[in-house]
């Protein structure tokens, strides 16, 4: 069995791994949000601050392992896959030879976020929103929706312990809807308390952390 948190949502067996992708086995699909490829390069180019530009490689090797690991047929980018549509354009050859190679034989999903809100020049195909049976896939969550699963976000949840606590990416769920915690190396995160996620989640949702093993905690608020 495949290491993570397992849990049941709309039916269906879903698997939170600790990288903070999702995988469902019987599709056969790892779905990840957020990658946010070529953010170094968008902030030097909009403000001239400068980053270590190898971000893009960190988040790669990270979804690279995934698919080995699941040996994926389907992938679903939940949105924001680049951080523009300039930054998309702008990765170096390497890069875009790495996600082309990624991408081969298998069945790719672009679907589009508020960073990337069209086509990109990768193959695949590209959507507003994927249904899969009985679940939707979404960048941005829908009030009243169900059976959801997006991102946008970027949750974070803090689990306390003795002496401390530690703060980390997360994934919200609840009985509607599930959003996943940002993939990308160079992404900030919203605190799970804050209002737009309190009001989208129902009082009994769950955070669970990233990391090795995912923990879920009830979400704070």
């Amino acid at each position: 069995m495949t290491q993570g948190f397992h849990f049941t949502f709309a039916a269906t067996q879903l698997t939170l791994l600790p990288s903070g992708a999702l995988w469902w086995p019987d599709r056969s699909l790892l779905c990840v949000s957020d990658l946010h490829l070529g953010k170094s390069e968008r902030i030097v180019r909009r403000s001239g601050d400068m980053l270590p530009p190898y971000e893009s490689r960190d988040t790669l090797g990270r979804l690279e392992e995934d698919l080995r690991h699941t040996n994926a047929s389907t992938v679903v980018c939940l949105g924001d896959s680049f951080d523009d549509l300039l930054a998309a354009q702008n990765l170096p050859e390497a890069e875009i030879l790495w996600i082309t190679r990624l991408m081969a034989g298998r069945r790719w999903i672009w679907i589009e976020g508020n960073h990337d809100p069209g086509p990109v020049e990768f193959g695949g195909t590209h959507l507003a929103e994927l249904h899969e049976t009985p679940l939707t896939f979404r960048h941005i969550a829908q009030d009243g929706a169900t059976n959801e699963i997006s991102g946008h976000y970027h949750p974070k949840a803090r689990l306390q312990l003795r002496g401390g606590g530690v703060s980390r990416p997360c994934m919200l769920v609840d009985a509607n809807r599930v959003i996943l915690p940002a993939y990308g190396t160079y992404t900030g995160g919203l605190r799970s308390d804050h209002a737009a996620l309190s009001g989208l989640m129902r009082d009994d949702a769950i955070a669970v952390l990233t990391g090795s093993p995912p923990r879920p905690i009830p979400m704070p608020r």
